[in-house]
């Protein structure tokens, strides 16, 4: 954009750089500098934008439910999931006491 409306101070990138934990040179503060104000300018092009008519919009991906009846089964034994405990007791898996 060559219109910047927002100015993002040198203060206002340090600070940023600091709360992203990022490390900036001087050369980077200028640059982001000149990069969030476009950023933030645009902000002011959409809202220009008459959505008074438009329904919101939370997602692009579309999200069907599909229903399936909630069936215990029993798939597995006792003794097939057991098999693969490293220490078990009878029908029990045994695990390291937390206390």
């Amino acid at each position: 954009m060559s219109q910047n409306t927002a100015v993002i101070s040198r203060e206002d990138v340090l600070h940023l750089a600091q709360l992203a934990r990022l490390a900036v040179d001087e050369s980077e503060v200028e640059r982001f500098s000149g990069q969030l104000s476009d950023i933030v300018s645009y902000m002011d092009v959409l809202n220009t934008v008459d959505t008074a008519n438009v329904a919101p919009l939370y997602t692009t991906a579309e999200h069907v439910l599909r229903m399936r009846q909630d069936e215990a089964q029993h798939i597995r034994t006792r003794e097939q999931v057991l098999s693969n405990s490293p220490e078990k007791n009878d029908e029990f898996f045994v695990v390291p006491r937390i206390v």
